[in-house]
């Protein structure tokens, strides 16, 4: 299934490519970006239904699909950077289009967004409550979902203003996408898929995110020998707004 998918192409060098999270969109990565476009090509990309591309839907809304229709748009042996959501697709995309990917990096993913017995997770009663609250109000929906992002940071109110700022510059998402979304983050599960993956992948934790436990480190290294992991002691889960040039140097620290 192959979408028309709109991107932004800044920079010089090898090809980053980045992934927003759910209900935001490539704004997100406005700060972060200039520091890195002097020594990288950097691609962001909206994911179907969101920023650019909130017209954008496949005829069903899944993991598989929203994988396939990122990675027909994806310039050849990139490194995919994907946040949150988005590291989810990433995921996807490693898994099913190795062949198109130099190197995976997650920033506050998970491969089980909901928590289970035997996982540390967002509570499934809270996606579901966004889910009921979504069709009355998105943007207070929005607002709460940015505040749980941002709980813990030291800079919490200023990092949602951020984010908020960055994300209405864009077209608001589509509604299919959003409840969709929320059910990826509730139902999708690639522990076992990552024992299969083929490319190096480095994950980005905070020690303070309450929606990606920085506990989830250690079993991701055990999933497969090619995962390392590294946990952010004063990030929670938006290390990139709220700490912007450490995660920068952090971040090509792994890239070289």
């Amino acid at each position: 299934m192959s979408l028309n998918l709109k991107y932004s192409t800044v920079g010089q060098g090898e090809h980053l490519v980045f992934l927003h999270g759910w209900g935001v969109n490539s704004g997100v990565w406005s700060s972060l970006v200039p520091l890195l476009e002097k020594d990288y090509t950097i691609t962001c990309i909206d994911l179907p239904g969101f920023g650019q591309n909130h017209d954008q839907l496949p005829s069903v809304y899944d993991l598989d699909n929203i994988g396939k229709c990122v990675a027909d748009v994806l310039p050849e042996k990139c490194r995919l950077i994907g946040w949150s959501l988005g590291g989810l697709v990433a995921q996807q995309i490693a898994l099913t289009c190795p062949e198109k990917l130099q190197q995976l990096v997650l920033i506050c993913s998970s491969p089980k967004f909901s928590k289970s017995q035997d996982w540390p997770g967002i509570q499934p009663q809270v996606l579901e409550a966004f889910t009921q609250q979504l069709k009355h109000d998105f943007s207070k929906t929005l607002e709460r979902f940015l505040a749980i992002q941002a709980m813990g940071s030291n800079t919490a109110r200023q990092d949602v203003k951020t984010m908020k700022q960055a994300i209405e510059a864009y077209p608001q998402p589509s509604v299919i996408a959003l409840e969709h979304g929320l059910n990826l983050l509730h139902d999708c599960d690639l522990r076992a898929e990552l024992a299969n993956l083929l490319v190096p992948c480095h994950g980005f934790l905070g020690r303070l995110d309450s929606l990606v436990p920085a506990e989830i480190g250690a079993s991701l290294e055990r999933f497969s020998s090619r995962i390392t992991t590294q946990t952010l002691s004063k990030a929670s889960h938006a290390p990139f707004i709220s700490h912007t040039s450490e995660f920068a140097e952090q971040l090509k620290t792994i890239l070289n």
